[in-house]
């Protein structure tokens, strides 16, 4: 091959690449130190071992690929056999089964409802901060196996039979006789054409059988989720009125189920994961809790499945805001690196100030939800208010955030092989999932109204950060008086004001001062502009920097 008069081999010198950042691969995920203060905050700190060590497992190589893959390989519905008998099955990529069985063995399904160490609920959450540094579809039924326990539990004859295998941390794929399997899978089937999340309009309806408890359903769902789970949690008009009902996809007997998946969804993110159109027709199904209670049966799973989703936004932050430090420390423009640069340095304070609150608050959700489970009242109180917030806002701003954390890598990042991409489409489903803003913020204005004691816990949570920081003493006297005049109409607001006061407070009182004086500057005294990276030139930009990215904010190996 012919040299070039600068050395260059004729034909490969425009093949040379540079300044491009290595690859991130690999990394430790759980290199957070808001999320590691959290968890021993909320008093699973003995889990921290654990945790790193999912979080080296999170971020190698060959778990990013597996990631990749389940994404790139979609679901596909297998009607029926060759013979044209119906099965109704769902066929997935490999790696879809490596992320699902070493989740569901890491305790991110619903394990902790059988460990009685305190923070086990914490210890879940905080697996799922840092697991979800993989990709989002395949937390769906790991979410929805651990919120349906506390449902089933209103059933103690169904519980004791399903429960050791919900709670189970083996993987079994295989469809068959659930008490068969070293481990089962819940889905959920809610939601029908007509209503969404008005599912008191319901039409599926639910015929009692001779014999008693067991019902035969026929309707069809509009969008339930990982249909290739075991047991479905299904919602029915009986003759009492709307139930819950408990769905096997094979009988007692061994024989299948009618449950014809008509198609599945063409989403815009969360593609490794299957979501159906079930149609039930003489499909046999157990009463779970009394007829005519379905909507309170499954409340406590709401909660559940509405902490995951907040969990699932802060991961998704956290995740993106890696991916553009780590951009930012390898790429140079304008002769220095992106992330010694003043306004880039801006953007990435202020993208670390919101992963940090919400990371923060994702975690005090979570203790409250331990502490309320083990039958403390007043986090019940709060947890009922405060994961209604928490799951209105933090998910509202998931996508702003992942857009700004996307272009940190210009057009590097909008290609599918950076993966922003798809974190970017995965951030709107996490607001719509589990109740729309509305819904959210409807339920807070419903719990204020009735139930009382949920504003008494909300802001006996803000008085323990009273007289810290002027700023937020003010705005919890603003939405005090706001509460008054709470309405439909200013819903979004006040559950707004509720979101950052209380951020606000948990960072005055846990994270350091340049992280809570910009916090309290800009998203309470409105030192601040519209868009990220507008923080007042007194930030601490540093500081805030060098405490969000692994490794610290600097250093050209860094990362």
């Amino acid at each position: 091959m012919v040299s070039t008069p600068d050395g260059h081999q004729a034909g490969s010198a425009t093949h040379d690449v540079t300044n491009q950042a290595p690859p991130l691969t690999p990394y430790d995920a759980s290199d957070d130190t808001a999320l590691l203060e959290g968890l021993r905050r909320e008093g699973a700190g003995w889990a921290e071992e654990d945790l790193r060590r999912l979080g080296r497992q999170a971020g190698s190589t060959q778990v990013r690929e597996w990631a990749d893959l389940a994404n790139r390989h979609e679901p596909e519905l297998r009607t029926h056999d060759r013979y044209g008998n119906r099965v109704d099955e769902v066929e997935f990529h490999p790696s879809w089964h490596h992320l699902m069985r070493t989740a569901v063995a890491e305790g991110l399904a619903a394990s902790p409802w059988a460990d009685d160490r305190p923070g086990a609920h914490v210890a879940r959450t905080a697996g799922g901060l840092v697991w979800g540094h993989t990709e989002a579809g395949h937390g769906c039924p790991t979410s929805m196996t651990y919120a349906a326990v506390p449902a089933l539990r209103t059933q103690p004859e169904l519980a004791k039979i399903y429960e050791p295998l919900l709670t189970s941390r083996e993987y079994d794929p295989v469809l068959r006789e659930p008490t068969e399997k070293r481990g089962l899978l819940a889905g959920m089937g809610m939601t029908e054409k007509q209503g969404g999340s008005d599912v008191r309009t319901n039409t599926t309806t639910a015929t009692p059988t001779a014999e008693p408890g067991v019902y035969t359903l026929r309707g069809h769902k509009w969008f339930t989720s990982a249909p290739m789970c075991d047991v479905f949690l299904v919602l029915a008009q009986a003759p009492g009125g709307l139930s819950c009902f408990l769905v096997p996809r094979v009988l007692p007997d061994g024989t299948r189920n009618t449950f014809r998946i008509q198609r599945l969804k063409d989403k815009l993110g969360n593609r490794s994961n299957a979501s159906s159109e079930p149609e039930f027709d003489g499909t046999v199904a157990w009463l779970v809790g009394p007829e005519g209670q379905g909507v309170k049966t499954i409340i406590e799973m709401v909660n559940c499945t509405r902490l995951d989703c907040v969990m699932m936004s802060a991961a998704l932050m956290r995740t993106t805001l890696v991916e553009a430090g780590h951009h930012a420390r390898h790429r140079s423009a304008f002769g220095a690196r992106l992330v010694d640069q003043p306004l880039m340095r801006n953007v990435l304070a202020d993208l670390a100030l919101e992963s940090e609150a919400a990371t923060t608050l994702t975690l005090r959700l979570a203790g409250a939800a331990d502490r309320a489970i083990r039958g403390d009242e007043g986090e019940a109180a709060f947890r009922r208010i405060a994961t209604a917030v928490g799951k209105y806002w933090v998910t509202k701003r998931g996508p702003a955030f992942t857009a700004e954390a996307l272009e940190c890598l210009g057009g590097n990042g909008y290609v599918e092989d950076s993966g922003m991409p798809r974190h970017y489409r995965e951030a709107p489903l996490l607001s719509i999932w589990e109740g729309s803003g509305n819904v959210n913020a409807l339920d807070v204005l419903r719990a204020l109204s009735r139930e009382p004691g949920t504003a008494e816990a909300l802001f006996g949570e803000l008085d323990l950060a009273r007289g810290a920081d002027a700023r937020l003493d003010g705005a919890v006297t603003r939405l005090r008086a706001d509460l008054s005049e709470a309405s439909q109409t200013t819903a979004r607001r006040l559950v707004e004001q509720m979101a950052l006061t209380l951020q606000a407070s948990l960072l005055v009182r846990h994270a350091p001062p340049a992280v809570a004086d910009a916090f309290c500057a800009t998203r309470l005294g409105g030192d601040w502009g519209h868009a990220f990276g507008t923080l007042p030139r007194t930030a601490g930009l540093d500081a805030i920097v060098e405490r969000a990215l692994p490794g610290g904010g600097t250093g050209a190996g860094a990362g």
